[in-house]
């Protein structure tokens, strides 16, 4: 299996980044390699099709947000975390922060 293209870092758009990760679906992705590490592109608990999470891991892989690895026919996908906190120092936290406040926020809100 031939390796994916992927931006390198000083191809990486700050549009790209922000338009990739305002997605609920991508951001869901990114969490989830962001608190397991390197994850294959299957085992990714996103609640869609595969077709469609295909389409999404294509986003971030475009966007330069994530890399995929290809090893035999899997594909591991992981979060280009030095890259993109070399370009946007503190960026990744910061919408990780947040969408962990807005569960919180979303969760005491269904209890009530």
């Amino acid at each position: 299996m031939p390796n994916l293209d992927e931006p390198e870092p000083p191809a990486i758009e700050l549009s790209a980044v922000l338009h990739a990760l305002s997605d609920p679906t991508r951001l869901a992705v990114v969490r989830q390699i962001e608190a397991d590490g390197e994850r294959l592109c299957g085992a990714m608990s996103v609640g869609v099709a595969k077709s469609t999470l295909s389409q999404h891991l294509r986003v971030l892989r475009e966007a330069g947000i994530t890399r995929t690895r290809c090893c035999g026919n899997q594909r591991w996908v992981s979060l280009r975390r030095e890259d993109l906190d070399g370009l946007f120092p503190g960026l990744l936290d910061v919408v990780l922060s947040a969408a962990s406040r807005m569960d919180r926020i979303d969760r005491m809100e269904v209890a009530r």
